[in-house]
């Protein structure tokens, strides 16, 4: 399972809060894993110069067809200011139809506590996920 490792773009103040992200992303057929795969190194490129990102990791599993993120960032509005910026922004649009699954968490923590394990994000985003399937069973 190719990973790439927790990096840090912009080291983090100690005992500061942060905004943790995590997500899961499932593409519909391994016939769009390439692509998939290709556009998040390009994220990728982009939040390692992302001002307010603390840190970053991501975990591929091509033949599931998943793939997970996690990062910190300084506040809400620099995650915000990330997503919205090219090339991260056409890429989140340009995907939607590839997509099969997301999952996306947020939560605060403390930069002490960084990097966030990755069975800390799984576990957040597994509750994340019973919480959504939750609601759309009740409707």
């Amino acid at each position: 399972m190719p990973t790439l490792p927790w990096t840090v773009p912009n080291p983090p103040p100690q005992g500061r809060q942060t905004v943790v992200m995590a997500s899961r992303l499932e593409v519909r057929r391994l016939a769009d894993v390439p692509r998939f795969f290709l556009r998040s190194l390009a994220a990728w490129r982009q939040v390692r110069k992302a001002p307010g990102a603390y840190g970053a990791s991501l975990i591929a599993q091509p033949t599931k067809r998943t793939f997970w993120t996690l990062s910190a960032w300084e506040s809400k509005e620099a995650l915000y200011t990330y997503a919205k910026t090219e090339p991260h922004k056409s890429i989140m649009t340009g995907l939607r139809s590839v997509m099969r699954t997301s999952t996306f968490t947020q939560w605060d923590s403390t930069t002490d506590d960084l990097p966030i394990s990755w069975d800390e994000a799984r576990k957040r985003l597994q509750e994340q996920k019973a919480q959504q399937d939750g609601l759309s069973g009740t409707q």
